[in-house]
């Protein structure tokens, strides 16, 4: 089940009843702005704006802060506030905000400022909202089975990348912090397989005053794929890794507004100094069919959050995304953000290696190759509501699966770049030489990237 986000069922009783009598309608627009000429920020003080940690991790790559780094202008944002509607949240990259508005003649009055390039309807609100689940911790048992395989039920999609030999020189992602973008962490927080997880923090886009750990089940079953730690039932790619857990998909609608809530996500885990971002989101159809993407749009700059994948890519973040599950739709090709580009795009296999049907195929409109890689994404081990093992399909869950693959490769070679990353990702595995539109470049053998790595190192070619 990957989250295209199309209507995927809120999960057990949620979808028994229906929220009471809807409130007067609202929308949102995204507001394209033309400048940052009345910043108050400067970029001879970065610090004001993004952490040490973000710092240290651009100049560690040689990257520069400019001004796409620069916040959105204070003083456009107080305008527009002053012609009616309420700030949301804004994307200092795509340099646009987002603003709630009664009605379309607000977000047309804003067309007047000569700072405004253009707006665009991207929420309405909907007649009603399903409630959250009531005594959500009740339902977690806590009660699992013990395996003979040290990492249990996730054995073999870990084994197949030789993911384990990482792990057994000691590289289990400890000092590196990955930020979880999805739709809602379901009881992380009262789970015993991730009593030992490093939580650094948690911010939900969609709503700031929502319990996040009250939200959909997806996210959580993509954070165990990385983060279960408990020995002989299930441990994921990355247990010693820290993490920022960040909601960006609305699960109650498939709005154009997700990628501006997701932009504004990416943002925040490069500001704060993630090292790795993982999204098992993508989108190229909505409610209002006007907006759907085509085919010629994936060209890694036309969705918002494509373009902002790409940008995050130019900060030293390394971005892990899935492909998407669309191969037996009539769309079968990836969906944005996976056709970003300098980001790693994640097929599904099977535990045999055998490409699952549902997995999009790429390529990119402008000929670049998608998938990147594949990981196993059939039947594969993830934590279940009760807070036990379970198995779930979809690229949602190779996604992780590699994610935290990855994140032991970059800590165990912690002189590489995201560009020499994704070079050493795409050699070290078993289609290098022939990559194609269903695999990518393949299956990837995470020891073969380390010593790929160490070489790099010895060469002198890495930072």
């Amino acid at each position: 089940m990957w989250m295209k986000l199309n209507r995927v069922g809120i999960f057990l009783c949620l979808l028994a009843c229906l929220g009471s009598a809807s409130a007067e309608t609202m929308y949102k627009y995204r507001v394209q702005l033309t400048d940052k000429k009345k910043t108050t920020y400067s970029l001879a003080h970065p610090e004001d704006f993004l952490s040490a940690r973000a710092l240290a991790r651009r100049a560690h790559q040689g990257l520069a802060v400019d001004s796409t780094d620069l916040p959105v202008c204070q003083a456009y944002i107080d305008r527009l506030k002053e012609q009616g509607g309420q700030y949301v949240l804004s994307s200092k990259w795509n340099n646009t905000v987002l603003m709630e508005v009664p009605d379309e003649s607000v977000a047309l009055r804003y067309l007047d400022n000569p700072f405004v390039r253009s707006v665009k309807k991207v929420w309405t609100s909907p007649d009603s909202i399903p409630p959250r689940v009531a005594h959500r911790k009740d339902l977690v048992k806590n009660q699992w089975k013990k395996q003979d395989d040290y990492y249990g039920m996730a054995s073999s999609q870990i084994k197949i990348h030789n993911g384990d030999s990482l792990h057994l020189a000691g590289f289990k992602g400890q000092g590196m912090q990955i930020a979880v973008i999805d739709a809602g962490f379901f009881n992380v927080d009262a789970m015993k397989i991730f009593r030992k997880t490093s939580i650094l923090g948690t911010h939900d886009f969609v709503n700031p005053h929502s319990d996040i750990y009250g939200e959909h089940n997806h996210g959580m079953k993509v954070f165990s794929c990385m983060a279960a730690d408990v020995p002989h039932v299930m441990v994921g790619t990355a247990p010693e890794a820290s993490y920022w857990l960040l909601r960006s998909e609305d699960n109650d609608t498939e709005q154009p507004v997700e990628e501006d809530y997701w932009a504004a996500a990416v943002e925040f885990a490069d500001s704060v100094g993630v090292d790795i971002v993982n999204t098992s989101l993508g989108y190229y159809s909505f409610d209002d069919p006007v907006d759907n993407y085509t085919y010629r749009e994936l060209d890694g700059r036309t969705s918002l959050m494509a373009s902002s994948a790409s940008y995050a890519a130019k900060k030293g973040l390394l971005v892990v995304c899935s492909a998407g599950n669309s191969g037996m739709d009539t769309w079968k090709k990836i969906t944005p953000p996976a056709d970003a580009d300098g980001i790693l795009t994640i097929g599904a296999i099977d535990n045999m290696g055998v490409n699952a049907p549902f997995s999009s195929i790429g390529d990119t409109a402008d000929g670049r190759i998608k998938p990147d890689v594949m990981a196993v994404g059939v039947h594969s081990a993830v934590v279940g509501v009760d807070g036990g093992t379970s198995f779930a399909n979809g690229t949602s869950f190779a996604s992780p699966t590699f994610c935290g693959l990855v994140a032991c490769l970059w800590q165990a070679c912690p002189w590489l770049t995201v560009p020499q990353l994704i070079e050493i990702v795409h050699k070290a595995s078993d289609r290098s030489t022939y990559p194609d539109n269903i695999y990518g470049y393949g299956v990837t053998d995470m020891w073969k990237a380390y010593q790929m790595g160490l070489k790099l190192k010895t060469d002198g070619n890495g930072k």
